[in-house]
C-alpha cells in the first residue's frame, strides 16, 4: 500500500500542484514571519547595550519625574566613581537649510561631556564638550549640508529655537537612538534649557578601575535616597534586553494572528482538495477493497498521501519564507522603516514550519478519507457513484441556520446591550453559520447572479450555472475560504472609512478656525501663542489647554469659538465668557446648585457663571459634564505652566487668508517643533494612521485572500478533470473551444462572487455593529460605506477569478475529444 501510495501521488501530482501551494504560501509567512522578528530579536540583544559600553552603575528616579542636577555633583564625588553624568531624552525639531523643519520625529539626547562615560560612534568630528555644541545623525547633516561649524538652528518644547554650532556627526542606526528620523546630541545643561525638563531621566556612573562595585552601589544608594533606584551594568542590560524583546513578541504574535487567519484558508483549500480528488478515486477505491484492501489501510494510505504531500510542500515553504524575509529586510530600509538584526534561521522555525504544514494538510484530509472509505466497494463500482453530488444533512444545515440567526442578532444587538465581546461573538457565529448553512445558502446565491449570465449567454450560461451548482458542498467550501479573507478586509475598510468620517466631523464641530499649529509629538512652546496673537494679520489665536482640579475638567475658550463644541445653552450667554466670566457645564451646575450669576471658586479666584450650557464631548477623565470653561487670560493666569498642543487662527477682519498663513509661518520659523495646517491638512493628519493601519492590514491579509483564489483555480481544474468525458461529450456536439472557455470562467467568477459578496456582508456588518456600538458609548461614528474600495475588492477578485480559469480551460480543450471520450 506504502508503494502504491507514492506512485498515485507521483502519477497525479499535477491535481495536487494548485493545493500544494496553498499549503507553501500559508507556511511561508509562518516561516517569514518568525525569521524576520528572530533576526530584528537577535538585533535587538546586540545592541541593547550600545550607549551603556561603559556605565557600571545607573540611578533611576523611583518616587520622583526626574533627578535634580545637583544629584549627581553629589555623586560625582563619591569615592571609586570614575564619572557621572545626566542623561535626557526627549523630542526636538531641527530648522533645515532652508528655513523650513527638518521632516521627521527627532531625538534630543543629553550626550556626556566626560570621556569615561562616552559610547556614542563618531563619524566625523567629535562630541559636543560645552554649551553650545551639538552633535547630529551623519544622514541628516550630509541631507541638509550641514559642515563642521555650520551654526544649525535647534528647537523644543522650552521655546524658540536657538543656534548651536555643529561639532561632530555620528552613527545610530540600528540603534535606541534610531527612531526613523534625526538626531540631536547637546550637553546636559543645553538639554535642559532647550526642553524645559528639571532634571534628568536618569544619572550614569563610570566606576574606577579596580573598584569594588557592589560598596560603590552602596554608597551611590545612600546618596541617592529613597526617591531614587540604583541598578547595576548587567540589570541595565536585561531591563534593556527585556523591552526589546517584549516589543518583538508583541510584533511577531501580532502578524502570527494574520498568519492564523491564512492558515485557517489554506486549510478549507485543502479540505476541499482532498475531497475533490477523493471523491474522483471511487471506483479506484473500490477496485483495492474488492482485492482485500481494507478500510483501515485506504484511510491510512489516504493520510500517507497527504502527509508527504504536506511535507514536501512545507519545505518549499520554509525556503520560500526565507527568502520573503530576505526581501522584507531588504524593502524596510528603503521605506523609512529602521530594521536591526539579520536574519536568523533556526532549527524551531524549521520545525515549526515543516509540522505546521504537514499537520495541517493531514488534519484537513482527515475528513475526506473517512468519507471516501464509507462507500461499500460493489456500489462503489456503479457509474452513479463516480461522481456523487452529496448535498448537506438536514442537521447540518439546521445548525447552520440557528447558528447564522444567532450571529446576525448579536451583531445587531451589541450596540444596545453595550458589549464588545457581542460584536466579536456575533462575527464568528456569522461565519459558522455560512460555513455550515453554506451547501444551500451558496449555490442560492450563485443562481441569482448567474441568471443575467444566463440571459446574456443563453444555453452556455445554463450549462455553467449548472456545473457551478451541481456539487453544493464543494462550492460552498470553495467560496467560504473567500469569505474569510474578504470579510476581514472588507471590516477593516469600512472601519477605517467610519474612523476616518467621525474624525473629520468631530473636527469641523471642534475646530471653527481656518488654521491649526499643533506640536509635532509635544505641546507647543510656551512662547509662540503670544507671538501669534501679537500679529496684526491673525484675529482669532486660541491655545486649547486644559486641566483637572477636584474632578472637574478647567478648560480654556475664547468668546469667538465657544459655541463650536457647545450642544445647548440653557440659561444666560455663552458669548459673554470672559475675564471674570466662565461656563458652567449642567451636570455640575445641578450638582453644585449654581446658576446664572452664582459665584464659583477656582484656585482661590472668584467668577461669575456667564452661562449654563451643554456639550456632548467627553473626556472620560471626569464625571460627565464637570466642566468649567474659562477665559484664555483667566486660565493663563491659574495654570501659567499648562500648555496645549493645538492653537487655532483666524485671520484679522478684512486679512486674506494667505496673508494670514504668511504671518503665521513667518512666526513659526523659530519654532521647528511645531506644524501649520488648514483643517483639509488637519484631518488628513489625524486620519493618516488609519490610513497607514488600512494599508497594512490589507497587505497582511491579500494572502488569506490569494490562497482562497487559488482555491477557486484549484476546485476547477480539478472539476475539470472530473468532468473530462462530458466535456468531449458536449465538444463532440458542437460545443465551441471559445464557448468551452465561457462556461469555465463563469463557474470560476461565480464561485468567486458568492465568496466576495458574502464576505463584504460579513464584514460590513461587524463594522456597522462595532460604529453603531462606538456611538452608543459616547463617540460620533456612523457606518460609512467606501463603495469605491469595495468595488475595486470586488473587481479584482473578478478578474483574478477569471484568470484562475485560464489553465483549466487549456487543459479542458488540450486533449482531443475523441481520446478525451475514451477516457476511464
Amino acid at each position: 500500500m506504502i508503494r502504491l501510495t507514492l506512485r498515485s501521488l507521483r502519477a497525479e501530482a499535477l491535481r495536487m500542484l494548485l493545493s500544494a501551494l496553498a499549503i507553501v504560501l500559508g507556511v511561508a509567512f509562518v516561516a517569514g514571519t518568525m525569521i524576520f522578528v528572530d533576526g530584528m530579536q537577535a538585533g535587538a540583544y546586540e545592541r541593547a547595550g550600545t550607549f551603556d559600553r561603559h556605565t557600571d552603575l545607573g540611578v533611576y528616579p523611583a518616587g520622583r519625574e526626574v533627578l535634580p542636577p545637583a544629584l549627581i555633583d553629589r555623586v560625582r564625588t563619591l569615592d571609586g566613581v570614575a564619572a557621572a553624568a545626566g542623561e535626557l531624552t526627549n523630542t526636538a525639531g531641527i530648522v533645515g537649510a532652508d528655513g523650513r523643519p527638518v521632516l521627521g520625529f527627532t531625538m534630543l539626547v543629553a550626550v556626556p561631556t566626560e570621556d569615561a562615560l562616552r559610547s556614542y560612534d563618531l563619524v566625523a568630528g567629535r562630541l559636543p564638550d560645552r554649551a553650545g555644541e551639538v552633535v547630529l545623525d551623519a544622514p541628516t547633516a550630509a541631507e541638509q549640508g550641514f559642515g563642521l561649524g555650520a551654526a544649525v538652528r535647534i528647537g523644543a518644547t522650552g521655546g524658540a529655537a536657538r543656534p548651536y554650532t555643529l561639532v561632530g556627526t555620528v552613527d545610530v542606526a540600528g540603534t535606541v537612538r534610531d527612531v526613523g528620523g534625526p538626531f540631536v546630541g547637546l550637553v546636559g545643561s543645553d538639554a535642559l534649557a532647550l526642553t524645559g525638563e528639571r532634571g534628568y531621566g536618569r544619572i550614569m556612573v563610570a566606576a574606577r578601575p579596580g573598584v569594588d562595585v557592589a560598596a560603590l552601589t552602596e554608597r551611590v544608594r545612600a546618596v541617592a535616597g529613597a526617591e531614587a533606584t540604583v541598578k547595576s551594568r548587567q540589570q541595565i542590560l536585561d531591563e534593556a534586553v527585556e523591552a526589546a524583546v517584549r516589543n518583538m513578541r508583541q510584533f511577531r504574535m501580532l502578524l502570527l494572528i494574520f498568519v492564523g487567519v491564512a492558515i485557517v484558508v489554506a486549510g478549507f483549500v485543502i479540505a476541499n482538495t482532498f475531497a475533490i480528488v477523493l471523491a474522483q478515486r471511487t471506483r479506484r477505491t473500490a477496485l483495492l477493497r474488492l482485492i482485500g484492501a481494507t478500510r483501515a489501510q485506504v484511510f491510512r494510505s489516504t493520510l500517507l498521501e497527504s502527509a508527504v504531500l504536506g511535507l514536501v510542500a512545507s519545505a518549499l515553504g520554509v525556503l520560500l519564507g526565507a527568502a520573503l524575509a530576505a526581501g522584507l529586510r531588504l524593502l524596510l530600509p528603503h521605506l523609512d522603516v529602521p530594521v536591526t538584526g539579520g536574519l536568523t534561521v533556526t532549527g524551531s522555525t524549521v520545525l515549526t514550519g515543516l509540522l505546521l504544514g504537514t499537520g495541517l494538510t493531514v488534519c484537513a484530509a482527515l475528513l475526506p478519507a473517512w468519507r471516501g472509505t464509507r462507500i461499500a466497494p460493489v456500489a462503489a463500482l456503479t457509474e452513479a457513484a463516480v461522481q456523487p453530488s452529496q448535498g448537506a444533512g438536514r442537521f447540518r444545515l439546521s445548525v447552520g441556520a440557528v447558528v447564522l440567526a444567532a450571529g446576525i442578532a448579536a451583531l445587531a444587538g451589541a450596540a444596545s446591550a453595550g458589549q464588545l465581546v457581542l460584536v466579536a461573538a456575533g462575527g464568528v457565529l456569522a461565519f459558522f453559520g455560512i460555513v455550515l448553512f453554506g451547501p444551500v445558502l451558496v449555490p442560492a446565491l450563485a443562481r441569482v447572479f448567474g441568471w443575467p449570465v444566463r440571459l446574456v449567454l443563453g444555453a452556455t450560461g445554463e450549462l455553467a450555472v449548472a456545473n457551478t451548482v451541481r456539487n453544493p458542498r464543494r462550492v460552498a467550501a470553495t467560496a467560504t475560504a473567500l469569505v474569510i479573507g474578504i470579510g476581514l478586509v472588507s471590516a477593516f475598510m469600512v472601519g477605517a472609512r467610519s474612523t476616518k468620517d467621525g474624525i473629520e466631523r468631530s473636527v469641523d464641530a471642534q475646530i471653527g478656525t481656518d488654521f491649526v499649529v499643533s506640536g509635532i509629538g509635544q505641546n507647543l512652546p510656551a512662547a509662540l501663542v503670544g507671538e501669534l496673537a501679537a500679529r496684526p494679520e491673525l484675529g482669532v489665536v486660541h491655545e486649547q489647554r486644559r486641566t483637572v482640579v477636584d474632578d472637574v475638567e478647567i478648560r480654556a475658550a475664547h468668546p469667538a469659538l465657544v459655541g463650536r463644541t457647545l450642544s445647548g445653552v440653557l440659561a444666560g450667554d455663552a458669548e459673554r465668557v470672559g475675564p471674570g466670566q466662565v461656563l458652567v457645564h449642567r451636570e455640575l451646575a445641578q450638582a453644585r446648585g449654581w446658576q446664572v450669576g452664582s459665584s464659583v471658586t477656582v484656585r482661590g479666584t472668584s467668577f461669575r457663571v456667564a452661562a449654563v450650557v451643554t456639550d456632548d464631548t467627553a473626556t472620560g477623565e471626569v464625571p460627565a459634564g464637570h466642566v468649567i470653561d474659562l477665559s484664555d487670560e483667566d486660565f493663563a493666569a491659574l495654570f501659567p505652566a499648562q500648555r496645549g498642543y493645538l492653537a487655532e487662527i483666524d485671520p484679522a477682519s478684512g486679512v486674506r487668508p494667505e496673508q494670514a498663513r504668511d504671518a503665521i509661518i513667518a512666526v513659526l520659523g523659530r519654532y521647528p517643533t511645531v506644524n501649520l495646517m488648514d483643517q483639509g491638512a488637519y484631518k488628513k493628519m489625524l486620519t493618516g494612521t488609519v490610513d497607514m493601519l488600512l494599508a497594512l492590514v490589507t497587505a497582511l491579509l491579500a494572502l488569506a485572500v490569494v490562497i482562497a483564489l487559488v482555491g477557486v483555480a484549484n476546485t476547477l481544474s480539478l472539476s475539470v478533470v472530473e468532468r473530462t468525458r462530458e466535456n468531449a461529450v458536449l465538444r463532440a456536439v458542437g460545443l465551441t473551444r471559445a464557448r468551452m472557455r465561457a462556461v469555465l470562467a463563469v463557474e470560476a467568477v461565480l464561485m468567486a462572487l458568492v465568496g466576495v459578496v458574502l464576505g463584504i456582508g460579513l464584514g460590513t456588518g461587524v463594522s456597522a455593529s462595532t460604529m453603531a456600538l462606538l456611538d452608543r458609548l459616547g463617540g460620533d461614528f456612523h457606518v460609512v460605506l467606501p463603495l469605491g474600495q469595495l468595488g475595486l475588492t470586488l473587481g479584482v477578485a473578478v478578474l483574478a477569478a477569471l484568470l484562475a480559469s485560464v489553465l483549466p480551460a487549456r487543459r479542458a480543450l488540450s486533449r482531443p475529444v475523441v481520446e478525451a471520450l475514451s477516457d476511464q
